[in-house]
């Protein structure tokens, strides 16, 4: 036994060191488990069979595309047909209720004469009369161009003009006639004539109805109606206009 003490380094054991143990690779025996297992879906697989398979229809099938006609065809004809003229006859009620009934015009005892926008075959020598009609003034009929001044059938037309003026007592047969009177328009159903046209038939009217030519060409004159805005379109008279507030004045 030696006399000199142990240091505390040689009296405490040394710390054996560490060994490293193999670690199994994962999924084998006896290994750890991994951190992120896989998921294995434990659900049945689908069936094969008739029994449970379900149909999905084919995105391009035609029963698909006919459908989809047949529901755009319903809409547009619902839009179109029903809604929208619904829609502009409320509006033009509220706004134009006149217009959009037809600008209908009356006798002066209220019957319906005839519209505004619609020429008549008016013949009495007390009224003025409206402008030639191919169709005899029938709105269901179309017509043909009408001759131009340059056209031989215009001649025609202008001698059965005359002749029928004659028939009814017009003064202005070796007057000069508008080309407007005498010519149809191109839908032979045109309401208008120009002031000309109009006061040409003064003296015919005076005649036939006991009025005055001074006091026909004011009545005339005051019935003209201008464009909007000067130099676009030119003046006229509404024919049917004039002759149903000519008739009180005639006592008609």
């Amino acid at each position: 036994m030696s006399g000199t003490p142990a240091t505390p380094s040689e009296a405490l054991p040394e710390t054996p060191p560490e060994i490293p143990l193999p670690i199994p690779a994962p999924g084998s025996e006896g290994g750890p488990t991994p951190l992120n297992p896989p998921v294995v879906s434990t659900a049945a697989p689908p069936s094969t069979g008739a029994v449970g398979r379900r149909r999905v229809p084919r995105a391009h099938s035609l029963a698909t595309h006919l459908r989809a006609t047949a529901l755009l065809l319903v809409l547009t004809l619902l839009v179109s047909g029903f809604a929208y003229p619904a829609f502009v006859t409320a509006v033009a009620q509220v706004l134009e209720p006149e217009t959009a009934n037809g600008s209908l015009l009356h006798y002066p005892n209220g019957t319906v004469a005839g519209s505004a926008l619609i020429a008549q075959n008016t013949s009495a020598p007390y009224l003025f009369w409206s402008r030639p009609s191919l169709t005899d003034y029938n709105t269901t009929l179309g017509a043909d161009t009408p001759p131009g001044p340059t056209d031989p059938a215009l001649a025609q037309l202008l001698n059965e003009t005359l002749n029928y003026t004659r028939e009814y007592g017009n003064f202005t047969v070796n007057a000069s006639i508008p080309f407007w009177f005498v010519g149809p328009s191109a839908s032979s159903i045109d309401p208008d004539l120009t002031p000309e046209s109009i006061l040409v038939q003064i003296p015919r009217v005076s005649e036939a109805s006991n009025l005055s030519i001074s006091f026909l060409t004011s009545f005339v004159n005051a019935h003209i109606q201008t464009s909007i805005l000067p130099y676009v379109g030119v003046a006229y008279v509404d024919v049917l206009r004039l002759d149903l507030a000519l008739l009180p004045l005639e006592g008609r």
